[in-house]
């Protein structure tokens, strides 16, 4: 790319290739979510909070899903980036997004889904509900 420097021109392909991947797992998540009987509402919300990976509705309950998408679990899994601290950003990002819509539900619960891609074999996409 003109005018960037070698090292520069690396991170931005590592960069679009996170987000790719993590757009992709994201996609995955929402089918997932969909095939359990739940509709999605929105994806990627951005607030100056924070942002939620997937809003979603069963019924009368909110579910707010954060996705990991990772290409290998040489770092753990996926699911243990979730700290507390995180969990409860998400409850806050949630009733942030309650109070934009003007909505309210009778629950929420926060849900992970995370996606492994590994080469050669197909997605495996799991979802822990109400993890936190």
């Amino acid at each position: 790319m003109p005018g960037m420097l070698a090292g520069e021109v690396a991170m931005a392909a590592t960069y679009a290739q996170r987000r790719a991947l993590g757009e992709y797992g994201e996609r995955l998540a929402a089918a997932e979510l969909e095939r359990r009987g739940l509709e999605v509402l929105e994806r990627n919300w951005r607030c100056a909070q924070g942002e939620l990976d997937i809003v979603a509705r069963h019924r009368d309950l909110l579910v707010v899903c954060e996705v990991k998408t990772r290409s290998s679990d040489r770092y753990g899994s996926p699911v243990q980036a979730i700290t507390p601290a995180k969990a409860e950003r998400l409850h806050r990002l949630a009733f942030a997004w309650c109070a934009a819509h003007e909505v309210s539900f009778a629950a929420l619960r926060v849900d992970v889904i995370t996606v492994l891609l590994v080469r050669r074999s197909s997605p495996v996409v799991t979802h822990y509900a109400g993890l936190t």
